[in-house]
Formats: structure tokens, C-alpha cells, sequence
């Protein structure tokens, strides 16, 4: 018990800091695809997933421990991912991304995750679960890649690799835009940790290595998973309501410590401020939470589930549900940014020719 609880914290805080001072934010990313046709945050997920790809297999392949055979529910997939991609468009950003913004003191993050876990709790074990079963029950697949393409599971990972080297390589050469840098305060360590801003790709780099570590931390407690975000936000709702201590595993500690990682990366850079959110941000951060919960948990996992982790692992779940999140982020996105936007400018057109 008290191994779980120490690496559990430890590989939260560390995703928890990390991800708060580099703003690792997935939600950005999948928005700015479409937005901004600006594809740099994406490019960066690729690389965490390579890398942990690369680091899971090798430790596979050593044996550290054994991935074991699975399936998954296409079509619960699909439709859960594309809910969970709304969801975090509306509630201003993923299931990590709540948890580290609701630790900068953000109310309509914390009432975005108190909605998130309550309605993945319902789905997994409350009045909503048939549906979930009968949803799920349809089109269940093998999801592993290589055994169902029939190929060995490193062509998978070098054509990843390749792809990601790719892209990064191409960005990279682009031309640098000058952004204005705030004065430098500190020095040292302190500058290091709570200042020094930091490229995606390096920040990419770093997550993919704590979600590589996480899978050997995560099976030395008996539970063969990696990340896990969805699940452990669920079971501490349970806990608080039944005191069922067989809910809490080294998944509730992970996201606990992802709170507090990200507080004290917070209160280091001078970050953390509590702030109110106006009603229309309150009623998006309702539904937003909502929709991430049930979305998740249907699907099976989030954007860190199944987005990073299941990727890495070359199980068709996860690369099946990073698109259908993207489209449900494009989906959203469209309503939130794109179309006021295209109001606006008609607007001005109109207001502009009448002069």
C-alpha cells in the first residue's frame, strides 16, 4: 500500500508539474488544428507517444512485464471519443488539462472535473451502465495491430517514429516567429523550474518518458496499464460516496498527484490565482465535464488513455479514438471560435460597405 501510494504520487506530480509548466495541452492542440491550421501540438503528442512506444515495447521485449491480449468496442469507441472531443472544447481543456488548470485555481475547471468524475462514475457503475454495456456489446474487436495486420510490432513503431521524425524535421525548419519574451526575474534552478519557457517538442519528449515510467511504477503494484485518467477520477467519486476502499489503486494516486504537481508548478511561477468564471463559462464547463465523462468512459479511455497511452501500446483503441476526439474538438470548435468568428467579419463587411 504504501509503494502504491509513493509512486503513484511521484509520477503524478511529475506529469502534474510538467504538463502545468510547459502547457502541455492537448485540447489547444486539437483546436489550433483546425482553428489555426497550426499542427505543432499535435506533432508534439506524436513524439511522446514514440518515445514511449519505443521505451514500452523494449521493456516488454526485456520481461518487465507482459501486455496482455485485448479487445475493444468499435463503435462505443467512435462515438465516446467524438463526445469527449466536445467535452473538452466546451470545458477548456482534457482530463489532465482539468485536473492541472483546477489546481491554477480555475473554479470552471473545478466544476468541470466534479461533473467529468460524478458522470463517469454513473456510467461505469450507476443508472447509466447498461447503456454503456449495450453500446459496447456491438462490434467488439481484437486491439492488437500487429497480430490482426500480421506483422511484427516494431515496423509499427519505425513507421511512427518515421512519420513523427517527418513532420518535427519539416516544422523545424520553418521560420522562426520572434515572440516577446518576458524580462528573465530569477536565475538557477528557480528559472529553470518555475520560469524558462520551454518548446513543445522538448516538452513532448519528457511526457512521453513519464508515461513510459509509469507503466513499470503502475505494474509493481499489480495494476498493467500506464496513464490512466478516466477510471481513478470515477473511483475517487465512489470512494467519497460508498468509503469502498478497494477503489482506491495506484491510478487515484496518479491523478491526485497530478493536482499537486501542477499546484506547486502554480504557485512556483506565480500562476495560481483563484478565478471566477462568468455564467456562460460555468454552463460550458457543466456540460463540458459532462460530456467528458460520459464520452470517456464509454470510449474506454481519454485523451491520455487512449490518446497517449493506448497509441503507444499499437492497440487499434487508442488510434481509432485520437481521430474521433480530434473530430469531436473540430466539431465543437467550429461552434465555439469558427462561426462567431465568421459573424464578426460579416458583420464588420457589412458595416464597412454602408459607410
Amino acid at each position: 500500500m504504501i509503494w502504491m501510494i509513493i509512486s503513484g504520487l511521484i509520477v503524478g506530480i511529475l506529469l502534474g508539474f510538467v504538463m502545468q509548466r510547459t502547457r502541455f495541452c492537448l485540447t489547444g492542440g486539437f483546436r489550433d488544428m483546425y482553428v489555426q491550421k497550426n499542427n505543432k501540438m499535435f506533432y508534439a503528442l506524436l513524439i511522446a507517444i514514440s518515445v514511449q512506444s519505443i521505451g514500452l515495447f523494449t521493456l516488454v521485449g526485456l520481461g518487465v512485464f507482459k501486455l496482455e491480449a485485448a479487445t475493444f468496442p468499435l463503435v462505443g469507441t467512435i462515438i465516446g471519443s467524438f463526445v469527449f472531443g466536445i467535452g473538452i472544447i466546451l470545458a477548456g481543456g482534457c482530463a489532465t488539462g482539468t485536473w492541472y488548470r483546477a489546481a491554477e485555481g480555475l473554479i470552471g475547471s473545478w466544476i468541470a472535473l466534479v461533473l467529468y468524475g460524478v458522470t463517469a462514475a454513473i456510467m461505469k457503475s450507476g443508472p447509466l451502465n447498461p447503456l454503456q454495456e449495450n453500446i459496447n456489446s456491438y462490434t467488439v474487436v481484437n486491439s492488437n495491430m500487429a497480430e490482426t495486420l500480421n506483422i511484427p510490432v516494431w515496423i509499427l513503431i519505425v513507421l511512427l517514429v518515421g512519420i513523427t521524425a517527418y513532420f518535427v524535421t519539416k516544422t523545424l525548419k520553418k521560420p522562426k516567429i520572434a515572440i516577446p519574451q518576458l524580462k528573465q526575474k530569477h536565475t538557477g534552478i528557480r528559472h529553470i523550474l518555475f520560469e524558462k519557457r520551454y518548446h513543445p517538442f522538448a516538452a513532448a519528449v519528457v511526457v512521453g518518458l513519464i508515461a513510459l515510467i509509469a507503466w513499470p511504477m503502475s505494474a509493481s503494484t499489480g495494476r498493467i496499464g500506464g496513464l490512466g485518467i478516466t477510471t481513478p477520477s470515477a473511483n475517487i467519486v465512489q470512494f467519497l460516496v460508498t468509503g469502498d476502499m478497494s477503489l482506491i489503486n495506484w491510478g487515484v494516486f496518479l491523478v491526485l498527484g497530478i493536482f499537486v504537481g501542477s499546484y506547486i508548478a502554480a504557485k512556483g511561477s506565480r500562476e495560481f490565482k483563484w478565478r471566477m468564471p462568468d455564467t456562460k463559462t460555468i454552463r460550458n464547463s457543466v456540460i463540458g465535464g459532462a460530456c467528458m465523462g460520459v464520452g470517456a468512459s464509454l470510449a474506454g479511455g481519454c485523451s491520455i488513455g487512449n490518446g497517449l497511452v493506448s497509441t503507444a501500446a499499437m492497440s487499434w483503441q487508442g488510434w481509432v479514438a485520437l481521430p474521433s476526439m480530434i473530430v469531436g474538438a473540430w466539431f465543437m470548435s467550429y461552434f465555439i471560435f469558427v462561426k462567431p468568428r465568421k459573424a464578426k467579419q460579416t458583420k464588420t463587411q457589412v458595416s464597412t460597405q454602408s459607410i
